[in-house]
């Protein structure tokens, strides 16, 4: 990767909307000398989730080339990088892909600066409170970025210090992909017991972790773990829910909803690109990503989508277009990004359970996510069959989320349901820029 050393204090940088990549200001605050007292560590804490919210990660680019190569997204612009994405026909040049990698790895530079240095802060009024729950913050959001780049991109290298000069990351290769996991673990093993029990759902918390959690062990097959925590969470009833109807979570501009397990807020000032590129020009967009025919015509059917059709709408005649419709707040651009929520808890207990053959309680977390979108109760009953319904519920529930590619490629249905044959196109190439600056970086095979 590219040596990032990251600027004093608070640096924004500015990208036009016209492009495709970076259309919001990016906040960065890193550089070690800077934190110093309790102050400037929660300064370069706030800017930690302003890189994870970045137009690179998840305020746009990366949650875009999962849906945009899952199959249900399509490209109507004339941009190649993410007609690339769309076609599934990606090269190393992609800009997308240069975005998001680039984004990924100074959110892990961010996360690094405050695991050096909180712990040799001398301030009398930062807590040891206050200190555990900074450190177990970065610790989580650095596994999350770990977690990201391994399902997205195989085993990368491991930087896991502080970046002052070119050299300190100099000889670093690619860690194998059991290594890179190794490491989201070891994260989230640190933050767990770091972070506070209490309920903040656009900061890091225990069950926040616990979430996570849940996720890598669906991804690393690990079922009775996976279903463990997953009901860590299912289970605080009180905070942690399925609301009905199913746009309860996001419609009539919700945020923060029992539904959310952690999502990040925008502001007219730090802005979610989504609305550009989902809304339509009447709406203030630029409608260049669009529900396909076949996932319009799904969610609009009541026995498949439910009320799940609450995240398309269609525009006035002539157009007639459909556009999705989860990113659509005025102030354009303060929408949240939802990366976990209490559904996927279900449904990652409900995979988990069956592979146990746990069937009977299987079948209930499924159920649960059913019946909150209005529909009645699944009809299958073998292990093959429930696996195929959950993968359904799955692309329905989160259309416009970071998961069908990535469900698609852990379970090997990526062949059954989009034709990719070749091996090597289940992961992203490296960015061809990266490769150039750094000869210890190897591509991937394919690219």
């Amino acid at each position: 990767m590219k040596r990032m050393i990251i600027a004093l204090p608070v640096v924004l940088l500015l990208a036009s909307c016209n492009k495709f990549l970076d259309v919001q200001p990016d906040q960065q605050v890193d550089a070690g000398s800077a934190i110093t007292d309790a102050g400037s560590a929660e300064t370069a804490l706030n800017g930690l989730y302003n890189r994870l919210g970045s137009d690179g990660y998840y305020g746009s680019n990366f949650i875009a080339l999962s849906y945009l190569s899952g199959g249900d997204i399509q490209w109507t612009g004339s941009q190649s990088a993410p007609q690339q994405i769309a076609n599934r026909q990606l090269q190393a040049d992609n800009g997308n892909i240069a975005s998001s990698w680039t984004a990924i790895y100074r959110t892990i530079l961010s996360a690094n600066y405050l695991i050096d240095n909180i712990p040799n802060i001398k301030d009398p009024v930062f807590t040891q409170a206050k200190r555990n729950q900074f450190l177990g913050e970065a610790y989580f959001i650095r596994a999350l970025a770990y977690f990201d780049l391994a399902r997205g991109w195989g085993g990368v290298q491991l930087i896991l210090k502080p970046t002052y000069k070119e050299s300190d990351q100099s000889g670093i290769k690619r860690s194998s992909l059991d290594q890179t996991y190794a490491q989201v673990l070891s994260d989230l093993e640190a933050a767990e017991p770091l972070l506070p029990t209490t309920v903040t759902r656009n900061r890091v918390t225990q069950k926040t972790a616990f979430a996570l959690k849940a996720r890598y062990y669906l991804y690393r097959k690990d079922w009775a773990k996976a279903e463990s925590f997953a009901s860590k969470v299912i289970d605080d009833a009180a905070n942690y829910k399925l609301l009905k109807p199913y746009n309860s979570f996001f419609a009539n501009n919700a945020t923060l909803t029992a539904e959310s397990v952690f999502e990040i807020g925008y502001t007219n000032s730090f802005k979610n690109g989504h609305y550009n590129w989902f809304l339509p020009p009447a709406l203030g967009g630029r409608r260049e990503w669009a529900p396909n025919a076949e996932l319009v015509t799904a969610l609009n059917n009541a026995t498949i989508g439910g009320n799940r059709s609450s995240l398309i709408a269609q525009t006035a005649p002539p157009g007639n277009l459909w556009y999705g419709k989860l990113y659509y707040r005025n102030p354009a651009g303060t929408d949240p990004s939802y990366i976990i929520r209490v559904a996927e808890l279900y449904l990652i207990r409900a995979e988990a359970r069956i592979k146990q053959q746990k069937l009977v309680e299987g079948i209930a977390d499924l159920n649960a996510v059913r019946d909150r979108a209005g529909l009645t109760g699944t009809t299958a009953t073998t292990e093959g069959d429930l696996l195929l319904a959950i993968e359904q519920e799955r692309r329905f529930e989160f259309p416009f989320e970071a998961d069908r590619w990535f469900d698609l490629v852990r379970t090997g249905r990526v062949v059954t349901v989009l034709k990719v044959t070749d091996p090597n196109k289940l992961v992203w190439p490296i960015p061809a820029s990266e490769l150039l600056a750094d000869q210890s970086l190897d591509p991937n095979p394919g690219y």
